[in-house]
């Protein structure tokens, strides 16, 4: 009797363990112009474990990079340009079999409707703007690209007019707020502004064209879990969400 007790506490316990016990974690990175998209796409993956996690970082691309080099968990990298993906490659981080373009965006200039400007060449007459940092968030890098093509970059840094942001997302909502007279975002994070609106698109021919490659790491690539959810994203269904929210599926 008392060996049959101290078995039905073992199964008890085994089962009650079982209830809290969660499958595989999944660790995205995610570039954070992609993160309502990304959000909408986790929610849609059906999995097989309903115990499995998908759980995203959503950052400026560049940081994220530091970070996946740095040590801190990271099974996929999605950035919003290639230059930082290049970094995880050339510090060996990515599986670069896996590595690919799956999403195009465009560069936008946001701001109070009756602004006052309609091209790059009138942004001087503003006196604050809103940017990405160039040095780690894409969107930064392409707009200080597309200023300096239009010959304006200078002029404006030199009167102190740019307004550093850590990601698109903060440099959209310092122009949402009116904390800035217009800001340089993506046209899908246009689409989140409550107040700010669209007054002009930036002509393509002034900046490498905005594309997301994404890659599993090296740890990502032996792990089932990353290896579906990867695959899931090529689905006819990821590339209605992203048409969804502005973006341009890849081919």
């Amino acid at each position: 009797m008392k060996k049959i007790k101290i078995l039905l506490c073992i199964l008890a316990l085994s089962l009650w363990c079982h209830g809290f016990a969660y499958g595989e974690s999944l660790y995205v990175s995610v570039a954070a112009s992609m993160t309502d998209a990304f959000k909408e796409i986790i929610s849609a993956y059906p999995g097989d474990d309903p115990d499995d996690r998908i759980l995203p970082n959503f950052a400026s691309s560049g940081s994220l990079a530091k970070q996946i080099a740095q040590g801190a968990p990271a099974d996929l990298y999605v950035s919003a340009n290639p230059k930082w993906m290049r970094f995880l490659a050339d510090n060996h981080m990515i599986d670069e079999a896996t590595r690919r373009i799956f999403a195009f965006n465009k560069l936008v200039f946001v701001g109070r409707s009756g602004g006052g400007v309609s091209q790059l060449a009138q942004l001087t007459s503003l006196e604050k703007i809103a940017i990405g940092t160039p040095q780690s968030v894409p969107a930064g890098q392409y707009a200080k690209q597309a200023m300096e093509g239009a010959g304006i970059y200078q002029p404006l840094k030199r009167d102190r007019k740019l307004v550093m942001a850590k990601d698109v997302r903060q440099a959209l909502l310092y122009a949402d707020r009116g904390e800035v007279d217009g800001a340089f975002v993506y046209r899908t994070d246009a689409l989140l502004a409550q107040n700010a609106a669209v007054l002009f698109t930036v002509p393509d021919e002034l900046y490498d064209r905005v594309s997301y490659p994404l890659a599993l790491t090296v740890s990502g690539s032996k792990k089932a879990l990353a290896v579906s959810f990867y695959e899931f994203i090529g689905s006819p269904q990821v590339s209605q969400i992203l048409s969804k929210y502005g973006f341009e599926p890849a081919r």
